[in-house]
């Protein structure tokens, strides 16, 4: 089956060049979030962009974090929602993780495993607040006594400061929580002047110097995707590291009047060329793209998709592209023309993160740094 996810490791590297460009004079350094399997890009395909670029990971499985640990990581890893158990307490020591604790019931759990730590072992930690996003995080009144807690305890190291900001992406939209996050935070800060601040996110981190602190979490710009509705990637100098492509695996005339796909919905106003491309929404393509909502793109020109979009097919409207035939590439969404995740992700009233996270498992991934393919992926093989 042709459909292919293209990752370009130039572009990722590019990304996290922006981020250590707008981190120049704050000098913080940068958790690059590799959660979902790094958006869907493959942590274990992009680990050389990694080791390269970044000054630590952030994640959420504690396989994840057992698996760079595996293939040779050793700067530091922050597991963003922290522990869910003792016994993750546990890995944490052994794997030296860095955790987070939002809530009151993960320091019991690590005070039941402090006595399994052997006797070198550090954690460190950062505690969260929330300031804005209603989600996890102590309130704020809570942070100087949950501070004096943890640093009772033995084998914690360093504690550091966190929050993350609802709304990073709009004008002025972290000065509410920030202000807060200050306020909260200043006796703290006063008694331990190096505790660690991690505050900005991809929104803030382009935006408001004021919010880096002395670490950083670029997640969506790290794979090129902007952070805002009204800003495209190439506003933001960043570069789409997905391309998402397939093939015609079928061409055909249609009469005016007859119809395409599930339920006819679409009515052939003329005649018309139907061209039939390798992907479907058991690939990630939206079905909410059906009936001329996405367009993709073929040597250079648009192709709107007609019809309902299918499990494995979608059908696009190739009247006006000449020479079209069976086996033509298609770039179903990426640089160079056509539909971006950026774009699809307006269309469909969701955002960028869900259309490159979507992208399903059976779809094979190739890996191209300078223009040269560096790794292949395939999960069908794997398994």
């Amino acid at each position: 089956r042709p459909i292919l996810a293209t990752i370009h490791l130039n572009a990722i590297a590019h990304n996290l060049a922006q981020v250590r460009r707008q981190t120049e004079f704050t000098e913080a350094r940068m958790w690059v979030v590799v959660k979902a399997n790094a958006y869907g890009h493959g942590i274990k395909n992009i680990y050389p962009v990694l080791c390269e670029r970044a000054d630590g990971l952030a994640m959420l499985d504690f396989s994840d974090a057992k698996f760079v640990r595996q293939m040779g990581w050793e700067k530091p890893i922050l597991m963003l929602e922290g522990c869910f158990s003792a016994d993750d307490y546990r890995k944490a020591f052994k794997r030296k993780l860095s955790v987070v604790i939002h809530h009151h019931e993960q320091i019991e759990w690590l005070k039941a495993a402090l006595p399994l730590a052997h006797e070198d072992e550090i954690i460190d930690i950062y505690v969260k607040l929330n300031t804005d996003m209603n989600r996890v995080g102590f309130a704020c009144d809570e942070v100087d006594a949950v501070y004096a807690e943890l640093r009772q305890l033995p084998h914690v190291g360093q504690i550091g400061l966190m929050t993350h900001f609802a709304n990073a992406d709009l004008p002025r939209g972290v000065d509410h929580a920030l202000t807060r996050f200050k306020q909260s935070t200043e006796k703290i800060r006063l008694t331990h002047p190096h505790a660690p601040l991690c505050m900005a996110n991809s929104a803030a981190l382009l935006t408001r110097h004021d919010t880096h602190g002395d670490w950083v979490r670029p997640g969506i710009m790290t794979y090129g995707g902007s952070p805002f509705a009204d800003k495209t990637a190439a506003q933001c100098n960043l570069q789409a590291a997905m391309t998402l492509s397939s093939e015609l695996i079928s061409v055909r005339t249609i009469r005016a009047g007859e119809g395409v796909g599930y339920g006819s919905r679409f009515i052939a106003p003329h005649d018309m060329r139907i061209g039939v491309v390798a992907c479907g929404y058991a690939d990630g393509y939206p079905r909410r793209l059906s009936g001329g909502l996405g367009v993709m793109n073929i040597h250079g020109h648009a192709a709107p998709v007609v019809g309902r979009v299918c499990m494995d097919q979608t059908m696009l409207d190739v009247t006006d592209i000449p020479d079209v035939k069976m086996g033509d590439e298609v770039t179903v969404f990426g640089p160079g023309g056509g539909d971006t995740a950026d774009t699809i992700a307006a269309k469909t009233q969701t955002i960028n993160y869900e259309i490159v996270c979507g992208l399903a498992r059976r779809v094979p991934r190739v890996y191209k740094e300078n223009g040269k393919i560096c790794e292949i992926w395939n999960d069908l093989e794997e398994t």
